[in-house]
C-alpha cells in the first residue's frame, strides 16, 4: 500500500519524438495593424511598437513592430510586467518562419529562451508583411526549465510542479484548484484513470480550457501526453522521459 507511484519523479519533454497539432497558426501584418487570426479571441491592434491593451489572453498588453522586411517584434505584458518577448523571421525564400522568444514566468522565476520552426501552409495578404500567412509548426528547442516537470502522487492526491513556478495540488474526482504560477486565473482538477493513467482538466476563468491525458509506460520510463487544447482546437502528443 505505499508503493510509490510510476508518475513520482522528475520528467523532461523531449520535443523530438512529440507530436505537436499541425492546425495552422494564421497572422499578419498590413496597413500599419496586427491580426492574429489563431488567437482566442482573436487580436486586431497597431502594429506601431507601442502597447496597444487586449483582453481575454494570459497579457493583456502587446506592442508589434516590423523589425525590418522580414521580421518582426512582439511583446507582452501583464499589469505592466513582460510576459514575453520574441522575434518573428521569415526565411528568404518566404517558406519557414523561425520565432525566437523569452518567457518571463509569473513568479520571478528564472526567464527561459525557446526556439520554434515553422512551414508556411498558405501566403499572407497582397502587400502584406513577409511574416505573414498561414503557418503550421515543425519543432520547437526549449530551455530546460520550461520543459520540465514534477510530479507526486499521495494516496489520492496529486501535486505537480516546474521549475518555472507552476504549482497546483487537487484530489482525485475532487473540486478545481488554483493553479499557482500562472497568468492567468486557472483551475485544474484530476481523474484516475488506472494504475499507470490520470485525467488532468484545466479551466480558464471557469470555462474547460485543456484536458491533459498522461500515461505512464510500462517500465516506468516515458510518460505520454495528448494535450487536448478545447479552445484553440489543438491536440498535440508530448513523450516525457524520467529523469
Amino acid at each position: 500500500m505505499f508503493a510509490q507511484s510510476p508518475f513520482d519523479g522528475t520528467w523532461k519533454t523531449n520535443m523530438a519524438e512529440s507530436k505537436l497539432s499541425q492546425k495552422p497558426y494564421i497572422f499578419s501584418v498590413n496597413n500599419g495593424t496586427y491580426s492574429c487570426e489563431s488567437c482566442v479571441p482573436k487580436i486586431h491592434v497597431k502594429a506601431d511598437g507601442q502597447d496597444q491593451s487586449v483582453t481575454g489572453q494570459t497579457y493583456d498588453v502587446i506592442s508589434v513592430q516590423a523589425a525590418d522586411a522580414n521580421s518582426i517584434h512582439v511583446t507582452t505584458k501583464k499589469a505592466g510586467k513582460p510576459t514575453g518577448d520574441s522575434t518573428r523571421t521569415v526565411s528568404a525564400d518566404g517558406k519557414t518562419l523561425t520565432i525566437a522568444g523569452t518567457t518571463y514566468p509569473a513568479d520571478g522565476s528564472q526567464s527561459y529562451k525557446s526556439e520554434a520552426k515553422f512551414t508556411r501552409a498558405a501566403a499572407g495578404s497582397a502587400g502584406s508583411h513577409a511574416t505573414s500567412g498561414s503557418w503550421r509548426i515543425q519543432n520547437v528547442n526549449e530551455d530546460t526549465a520550461g520543459l520540465t516537470t514534477m510530479w507526486k502522487v499521495s494516496g489520492d492526491e496529486v501535486s505537480m510542479s516546474t521549475p518555472t513556478g507552476e504549482s497546483w495540488q487537487a484530489k482525485f474526482g475532487g473540486e478545481g484548484q488554483p493553479v499557482k504560477g500562472t497568468y492567468a486565473n486557472e483551475t485544474v482538477s484530476v481523474k484516475k484513470l488506472g494504475p499507470h493513467g490520470i485525467e488532468v482538466a484545466y479551466k480558464r476563468d471557469g470555462k474547460l480550457y485543456v484536458v491533459d491525458k498522461l500515461t505512464v509506460s510500462a517500465d516506468g520510463k516515458k510518460l505520454t501526453e495528448i494535450s487536448d487544447n478545447k479552445w484553440l482546437g489543438r491536440v498535440s502528443t508530448y513523450t516525457d522521459e524520467k529523469q
